[in-house]
């Protein structure tokens, strides 16, 4: 049996935890955040919104049951949120190299190879997590012998252009037109558009869509810091002075803020967990959420004309808004989630009874 090689996760603050590699053996630096979900690590890993962050995962047993079959529906892989990896770097407790699953094609070992993407394992990730609630999300880095490759701060750079569609992409045949701005977004949001029988236009995160004929626009959710996207925020705007229906999500709904002349902030630990409660503003509606963000809309600078839509029942952070009068909303959290939960999957149907009632 051949021994893991040797690796360290330093963190900005001084802190070192030594482990055993079982991913890709390159050092990298990155934010370090954590994942407090017990499955659905495939899902996480390729989610967009980690690109340039190094993910704790919080449940002590990861592996388990492999990475699963890549197989194809409607141009898309079923079981992954984009085309690759997106996370810097896997930390975990205990990694499961024996697997087991019907589905499973090879281990998470391999596939973080494959995508060269560290993995450590032998972490102590609950000492890990406390220094992250108790300084925040942190700068880190993986070093192999003495390859440093130094602290920095993807926040500082445009993320989503790094992981947005380079190119327009058409998905589905109905007769409903959805023009989606790419700014990483999570394969799951355009399933459950074309399997509500739309046409998805997927087109770059700096595209100017305003020649496109199109019956509803959603922006997507991306990593990183919304004020980055200073043409998507332009292009907003513009579309803000008409009366066609406006969804977003995660970043989205910042990204819809500030194209409204709101602010936004970057949260201290942010949120990223299956199973964040909001409150639906003006209600006793609450929802069970999935969440990916480090950024949120400050509720004080929204115009007169708009208004908060949910609020986060553990801190009372901004959740999504929505217009007065116009049929324009977003939400902080992700109703596509997989592997859940699926509590507001409807607002996908809100959206498209405000499209229908508008052709």
């Amino acid at each position: 049996m051949i021994s893991a090689r040797k690796a360290k996760l330093v963190l900005s603050d001084g802190t070192i935890f030594s482990g055993n590699s079982f991913g890709y053996e390159s050092p990298v630096s990155g934010e370090v955040v954590f994942n407090t979900a017990m499955t659905g690590y495939p899902e996480s890993l390729t989610d967009p919104s980690y690109a340039g962050q190094i993910l704790v995962a919080t449940y002590p047993l990861i592996g388990n049951y492999g990475v699963p079959e890549d197989s194809i529906a409607h141009g898309l892989p079923v079981h992954f949120e984009s085309d690759r990896v997106q996370v810097t770097a896997l930390i975990v407790s205990e990694y499961s190299a024996q697997y087991s699953h019907w589905n499973a094609r090879k281990s998470l070992g391999e596939w973080l190879k494959e995508n060269k993407v560290p993995g450590l394992s032998g972490i102590d990730t609950r000492k890990l997590t406390r220094i992250i609630r108790e300084k925040g999300s942190i700068p880190g880095k993986i070093i192999f012998d003495h390859e440093d490759p130094g602290f920095t701060d993807p926040n500082k750079e445009n993320l989503v252009a790094r992981v947005s569609t380079p190119q327009v992409i058409t998905y589905g045949t109905g007769k409903t037109r959805i023009l989606l701005v790419d700014c990483g977004v999570k394969y799951n949001i355009i399933r459950h558009f074309v399997n509500r029988d739309t046409t998805v236009i997927r087109v770059p995160w700096d595209y100017d869509y305003h020649q496109e004929e199109y019956d509803g626009l959603f922006i997507s959710n991306g990593p990183g810091d919304p004020k980055m996207c200073g043409t998507t925020i332009s292009n907003l705007s513009r579309s803000l002075q008409q009366d066609k229906p406006v969804f977003g999500i995660c970043l989205g709904n910042q990204l819809l803020a500030l194209a409204s002349g709101a602010d936004t902030y970057k949260l201290k630990y942010g949120h990223r967990s299956h199973n964040q409660p909001v409150l639906q503003c003006g209600t006793n509606k609450a929802l069970i959420t999935s969440q990916n963000h480090g950024f949120a809309i400050n509720n004080d600078s929204l115009s007169p004309d708009w208004e908060p839509y949910f609020i986060n029942l553990n801190d009372g952070t901004n959740e999504g808004i929505r217009h007065k009068k116009k049929p324009v909303f977003s939400v902080q959290f992700h109703p596509e989630a997989s592997s859940g939960p699926t509590d507001s999957e409807y607002l996908f149907d809100e959206f498209l009874k405000a499209v229908k009632s508008q052709e």
